[in-house]
C-alpha cells in the first residue's frame, strides 16, 4: 500500500519498517475499518511515541464505565471543535455516529454543542469538557457540582476531564502536523 506525502507535512514511516507490534496495530485497525487511519501513519514514525499515546487513548476511549463509548466520542468531538481540529472533528465525528447510532449528532455537536439535541446530563458532561479545554484555569467546585447533579460522580468528572485534556494535546499535533483525514471517515455511519 502506498502512501502520499499529502496526509501531513511530515515524513511518513515506510510500513515495512515498523516494529512488529506496532506493524499489528495498524493491520488490525485496517482490519477492522478496511483502511488505515492517517494518525496511525503519522505518529508511527516514533515507535516510542505511538505506543504511549495508543495506549492513553484506549485507556481512556475503550474502557466502560458511567460514560457510554457514544459520550467518550462526543467530548472528542465537542473539544475538538473548539480547538479547531479538522481531523479530529471527521475522524471522531464518524466514531460518534457509529457509536450513538445516530447520523445527525456528531454534526451538531461539533457545529454547536450547546443546540443539540442531547440530554441535559450529556450538555453538563459537555460543558465541563469544554471548559476543560478552554479555560481549566477556571474550573472550580460548581463546575463539579453541576455534574454531580447529573448523576455524574468523581470517577466521571476525571475521565471527561483526561478526555477532554489528552485530545486536546492530540488537536494540536493534529493541527500543527497538517494532518488530513482520510476521506473515508466522511461517509462512516451515514
Amino acid at each position: 500500500m502506498t502512501q502520499t506525502q499529502s496526509i501531513t507535512r511530515f515524513s511518513l514511516p515506510d510500513l515495512n519498517e515498523l516494529p512488529s507490534d506496532i506493524a499489528e496495530r495498524i493491520q488490525q485497525v485496517h482490519d477492522k475499518a478496511g483502511f488505515i487511519p492517517n494518525v496511525f501513519l503519522v505518529l508511527a514514525r516514533r515507535p516510542d511515541e505511538f505506543r504511549a499515546f495508543f495506549a492513553y487513548h484506549d485507556a481512556l476511549m475503550e474502557k466502560q464505565g458511567n460514560l457510554t463509548l457514544a459520550e467518550r466520542e462526543m467530548i472528542v468531538v465537542a473539544t475538538s471543535s473548539v480547538n479547531q481540529c479538522h481531523y479530529c472533528v471527521i475522524a471522531h465525528g464518524a466514531i460518534l455516529r457509529i457509536r450513538a447510532k445516530d447520523t445527525h449528532i456528531a454534526d451538531q455537536v461539533a457545529i454547536n454543542f450547546r443546540k443539540a439535541p442531547i440530554s441535559a446530563r450529556q450538555q453538563a458532561m459537555l460543558n465541563f469538557a469544554v471548559k476543560v479545554a478552554q479555560s481549566s484555569y477556571a474550573i472550580d467546585e460548581q463546575d463539579y457540582v453541576a455534574l454531580t447533579e447529573q448523576g455524574f460522580d468523581e470517577e466521571d468528572a476525571w475521565d471527561i476531564m483526561a478526555i477532554a485534556a489528552f485530545f486536546g494535546m492530540s488537536n494540536r499535533l493534529a493541527n500543527a502536523a497538517h494532518m488530513q483525514p482520510n476521506p473515508e471517515f466522511y461517509d462512516l455511519g451515514r
